[in-house]
């Protein structure tokens, strides 16, 4: 029998693969897509420039990105038979199950492209397959979204960014440039994290050599998990309960002193200030939001309680406290907050998956047994008998 090793619960710590496509140095609360500084990209380069980043190990010339841009907008369109069927999903489902209802509209998409495991199919048709599902993912939920409302589809524009387009799809009104940015660089903030549950999740659907599509619904069940993807929209009904500035620190002290969580605060990697955050107070601050005052004196007023109360113990706001107002400031309702997060990263669990494709190991870990000792030579009890019906009995 193989000797087991002896690892921290959930796998803390452990590197359990290799990966080219970017890592999150938490004690320096800092974090990188390939060679490059993650935050800077998000800051400074279009979405598109880092999808290509982390699908080809570059960032693209203009002609690439050109070629690139254009395919992606011609993926975003559904199939015929999928937004035929998209009103009975919509109808299933309800405001608080957005991933839920995603994962069963991609589920149509991933049948209606005939989506095979990766072991039977080369290269090309499994990128194809990835721009594909990151190209349509903002289509679906919009389309969800609207059909929920009883209103019409709105076709996507292929002459507008990603980001953009999002927008559009969900107002019918090309949306302000600054607004468009905004959203863009937080996408790109979040397309990938280290080895995170979902992306995790992705890996070892996929080391299976199952389909791609399978891989992506498995990873948006992990991200559907509060403890995973959470909900920046929580921030935002945390701000509301609080209400105003001279009611937050005895809010935060009471919730903190029964037992309770801060919404937006606290991460398992970093022992640090979340960068992502850092940047997404900065655009806030760009785009203004008249939540953006309260926001900023919880911030400090929880910071001060946690030190007081958790003392040791380094917590700081994470990246969806910043993105709530953010995604808010830009128009997006708080029902898709958590969607549109899942649109970015995406991204990187394709990009994943296509890398476990090239370097595949399926995942076989091993599991301490800590149950009652088997009964190796004794024999099993007797089975029981089942009553004896007679005829009368019927």
């Amino acid at each position: 029998m193989a000797q087991l090793l002896d690892v921290p619960p959930g796998l803390r710590g452990v590197a359990a693969a290799e990966t080219a496509i970017g890592d999150v140095r938490g004690g320096e609360g800092f974090y990188h897509y390939r060679q490059y500084d993650a935050i800077q990209l998000s800051r400074q380069r279009a979405f598109e420039e880092v999808w290509c980043l982390l699908r080809d190990g570059e960032l693209p010339n203009p002609r690439q990105l050109a070629a690139f841009t254009g395919r992606v907008a011609q993926a975003r369109a559904l199939p015929a038979n999928v937004a035929r069927a998209l009103p009975a999903v919509a109808a299933l489902s309800t405001d608080d199950q957005p991933l839920q209802a995603l994962r069963a509209a991609f589920e149509l998409l991933a049948l209606d492209r005939h989506m095979l495991p990766w072991i039977d199919i080369d290269d090309a048709a499994l990128d194809d397959q990835a721009i594909t599902t990151a190209a349509v993912f903002p289509t679906l939920v919009v389309a969800l979204h609207r059909l929920k409302r009883g209103q019409r589809l709105i076709e996507p524009r292929a002459d507008l960014g990603h980001a953009a387009n999002y927008l559009y799809m969900l107002t019918g009104q090309a949306p302000a440039p600054a607004r468009a940015r905004a959203l863009e660089s937080y996408l790109t903030s979040t397309i990938d994290h280290g080895f995170n549950a979902s992306t995790f999740t992705a890996r070892v659907v996929a080391s299976t050599g199952a389909d791609l599509g399978s891989a992506v619904i498995a990873a948006l069940g992990a991200l559907s998990g509060p403890l995973h993807g959470g909900a920046p929209s929580r921030v935002l009904d945390m701000l509301d309960a609080i209400d105003s500035p001279g009611r937050a620190d005895r809010w935060i002290r009471d919730t903190l002193t029964s037992g309770g969580k801060l919404m937006g605060f606290g991460h398992p990697v970093y022992q640090t200030t979340d960068p992502r955050n850092t940047m997404l107070r900065a655009i806030a601050e760009e785009l203004g939001s008249p939540r953006l005052d309260l926001a900023v004196q919880v911030e400090q007023l929880a910071l001060r309680a946690l030190r007081e109360l958790r003392p040791g113990v380094p917590i700081y706001a994470n990246v969806e406290y910043y993105a709530a107002i953010v995604l808010d400031a830009v128009g997006l309702p708080r029902e898709l907050f958590t969607p549109t997060f899942a649109i970015s990263r995406v991204i990187g669990w394709t990009a994943h998956i296509t890398e476990q494709a090239r370097h595949n190991k399926i995942f076989r870990p091993s599991a301490r047994y800590v149950g009652p000792p088997p009964m190796a030579s004794d024999p099993l009890p007797a089975a029981p008998q089942p009553p004896q019906v007679g005829a009368g009995q019927l």
